[in-house]
């Protein structure tokens, strides 16, 4: 089962939301309470179907999703303006408020849908994504989530999987 993060800026409402999809059998990986921590959050897990509650100002469905799409599925619960305003067809959307039965509706289908489109990472090629991961962090100074969005991004606009890229680096780095 994907796990779930729950993101909203108030307490309140990661909290009844949390309670809600608890008592429906879900497992609530992380409660964030802004768009940074959040983004920790991703980083450190594969499988999330994201729920975003409200507008976070420093966390844009639109850019999350870009950054995220192949390892997460996200559900925006928003006023009408805030939804209107999120232009990328892959956020499922529901208006605020949203019935209990709504949100437990479309997190059974956000699950289902990542389930099916996430790819499985077998011990080996996490090892590689790893090493590779590593040796980006030393030889240009960034961060863990850095080097893992470089790595993401790069197999994403080239077309590769995460795994064959993070290959290729180790490859170049012993040809040196």
């Amino acid at each position: 089962m994907a796990r779930i993060v729950i993101v909203s800026p108030l307490e309140d409402s990661r909290s009844k939301l949390a309670g809600l999809l608890t008592s429906s059998g879900f497992q609530v990986f992380r409660s964030c309470s802004s768009g940074s921590e959040l983004r920790r959050a991703l980083n450190e897990s594969e499988d999330c179907v994201v729920i975003m509650v409200g507008f976070m100002p420093d966390c844009k469905p639109d850019e999350l999703i870009w950054d995220y799409r192949d390892s997460i599925q996200l559900l925006l619960i928003a006023k009408q303006q805030v939804l209107d305003n999120t232009e990328s067809p892959e956020i499922f959307r529901l208006t605020l408020p949203a019935s209990g039965q709504a949100v437990i509706g479309a997190v059974q289908m956000l699950s289902q849908l990542h389930r099916m489109r996430l790819p499985r990472r077998t011990g080996e090629s996490r090892d590689i994504v790893n090493r590779a991961k590593a040796l980006l962090m030393k030889q240009k100074g960034l961060s863990e989530p850095e080097a893992h969005r470089a790595m993401q991004q790069y197999a994403m606009n080239h077309g590769m999987k995460m795994a064959d890229f993070a290959m290729r680096i180790l490859e170049k780095s012993e040809e040196t």
